[in-house]
């Protein structure tokens, strides 16, 4: 199976809603590593990196996001798998 690596801005309501939080538990879940963060515009941006089948997992996680957030769009950027983390952290 391919390693992935994709660059994410999830817009909405999206901060004040544990959004952060329950990203990096899903993503931990699936064995995915990289980072998550609140932006200064209200989005969530995260870099999520491993098996292309776990990134997805996650990736389709956030387009829906805990219940009490409110995911209008998500961009998403496929980049190339370069290895770099070796854990999940939120990121200030």
């Amino acid at each position: 199976m391919a390693k992935v690596r994709a660059a994410v801005v999830i817009m909405g309501e999206v901060q004040g809603v544990s959004f952060r939080y329950f990203t990096r538990r899903v993503a931990l879940q699936q064995r995915v590593c990289g980072w998550v963060r609140n932006l200064p515009g209200g989005e969530v941006e995260a870099l999520f990196e491993g098996e292309e089948t776990d990134v997805r997992t996650v990736l389709d996680w956030c387009r829906r996001g805990p219940d009490a957030a409110r995911v209008d769009a998500v961009r998403v950027e496929m980049r190339i798998y370069t290895g770099e983390f070796a854990n999940f952290e939120i990121r200030r």
